[in-house]
Order: C-alpha cells, then sequence, then structure tokens
C-alpha cells in the first residue's frame, strides 16, 4: 500500500468516493508522464492556460465580486450540464471553498472545473463531450470579445461528436489530462490518494540528489489537512499554487 490505510477506504463524502473511483479508473489506463521532472517542466505552459479560466469565471460570478456563491455554482453546473445531486452540490462547493468563505475564488473556481471534468469524463460519452462544448462556448469570448460580458450560456446542441472532436479546447483539455495523469504517476499502488512514501518514490525516479527534504516539502504543501494522505483535490490546490495561480486572479495581468 502507499503508505496510509483507513482514509482510502472510507472516502469522507460520497463526492470524494466518486473522485476517488474515477481516479482509480484513469490510473488503469496509465499514465503519459514519465518523472516528476516533466510535470515541473510544464509549469509555464499550465499556467497559462488556467488563466484563461478566468473569463469563465467571471461569466459565472454573476454579482461580480470575485467569488461564486452557492447559488451561483448551481447556476454555474446547470449551464456546463454537470449533473450533480444537491448533496454532491454542496460536497462539490464545501470541497473547493477551501478557506471556508462561502465563495468559490479563481484558484478553487479552476480546482473545480478540473474535478467536474475528472468526474465527467469517467462519466458516458454524451455527458462528457457536452462538458467540454460548452466550456469551448465559454471560453470562445474571450478570444472573439477580447473583454468578457455576461451572456446566457446556451445548451450547444451535442450531434454525434466523435471522440476525437472531443478536443474543442485543446488547450484547457490537455491541461486537465496532464494534472490527471500527473496524480496517476505519483499514486503508485493506484488507491486514489498519495502518501509520503509514494511522493518519495516518485522524486526518486526523476534523479533528484536531495529527494528526501524535496518530497518532504512536495508533500506537505499538498496534504492540506495533515492527515498523511493527498487526496486528488487537495494536489489541485498545492498545483494552483506551484505554478503561481493567483486566489483571486488579480495579478494575472503580467503574464
Amino acid at each position: 500500500m502507499g503508505g496510509v490505510v483507513g482514509k482510502s477506504e472510507s472516502p469522507e463524502t460520497k463526492l470524494e468516493a466518486k473522485m476517488v473511483e474515477a481516479m482509480q479508473h484513469r490510473a488503469s489506463k496509465g499514465t503519459t508522464i514519465k518523472s516528476f521532472n516533466s510535470i515541473i517542466l510544464k509549469f509555464p505552459k499550465i499556467d497559462h492556460t488556467l488563466r484563461k479560466c478566468k473569463a469563465i469565471f467571471e461569466q459565472f460570478d454573476e454579482d461580480s465580486n470575485g467569488a461564486i456563491d452557492h447559488e451561483e455554482l448551481k447556476k454555474c453546473l446547470h449551464k456546463l450540464q454537470v449533473c450533480f445531486t444537491e448533496e454532491e452540490i454542496e460536497d462539490l462547493f464545501k470541497a473547493c471553498d477551501m478557506n471556508e468563505d462561502m465563495g468559490i475564488k479563481f484558484n478553487e473556481f479552476i480546482v473545480l472545473l478540473c474535478l467536474a471534468y475528472l468526474l465527467k469524463d469517467n462519466a458516458t460519452e454524451f455527458e462528457a463531450v457536452s462538458f467540454l462544448t460548452l466550456l469551448r462556448f465559454s471560453l470562445s469570448f474571450l478570444v472573439c470579445v477580447g473583454e468578457l460580458r455576461y451572456m446566457p450560456c446556451l445548451a450547444l446542441p451535442c450531434l454525434c461528436l466523435s471522440k476525437k472532436s472531443r478536443m474543442g479546447v485543446p488547450n484547457l483539455e490537455a491541461t486537465f489530462e496532464t494534472l490527471v495523469d500527473a496524480f496517476v504517476l505519483l499514486d503508485k499502488n493506484k488507491d486514489g490518494y498519495v502518501s509520503k512514501n509514494e511522493m518519495v518514490q516518485a522524486i526518486n525516479e526523476s534523479g533528484e540528489r536531495s529527494s528526501g527534504p524535496i518530497a518532504t516539502k512536495r508533500f506537505e504543501e499538498m496534504d492540506w489537512d495533515k492527515n498523511g494522505s493527498v487526496s486528488f483535490k487537495e494536489f489541485l490546490f498545492a498545483f494552483t499554487t506551484w505554478v503561481g495561480i493567483e486566489e483571486v486572479g488579480d495579478n494575472d495581468e503580467h503574464h
């Protein structure tokens, strides 16, 4: 096992159980990432791509207060055609509202999108196509008008799109895939969590000379609740910090 028993066998919420199941399903397909160093080399490109999500964030932040509240999140998921129960929506909100201020900030929204992508990619082909098509529709505002102004996100028809044509937002989808692949690389025993021992093993495989201290530091940055086990959600929050995403995205002008 990866060093922690307990938590991986008893997810705290139904949503977390679905995330673990989805991650285990993805892990069964393997990963294209060969080492932790190769992840680090992707940081600048990932940072640039994730900042494009600011357009989607501003669209769903209807009152423009810099955070998405519970009702705005429900509208967001509805517009993206992500079918969650009320309990799952509540779990998702609590999971992404890391500072518990009853609002989803920009970095938290990025985590939310990636979690939704993971769950939808583990669902039916039709649902996954619908989610990615609507993400493309939202991001098109940034490209076409330069300055985002709120417009209703209409449900676009998903007409028999093939798996290849799902790459409607190639950079964003590829980034989400990279994040999932990175977690799969770290999760050596494929239980849906990363332990400290697994992090040390991943750093060792990268050939770092001081792998122990480096692995410990990275793991502590990921293990937000300090329980010795890192979920995909915790990994995503740490990753947004590593690549330099600010909490509310106010500093993205200089990137």
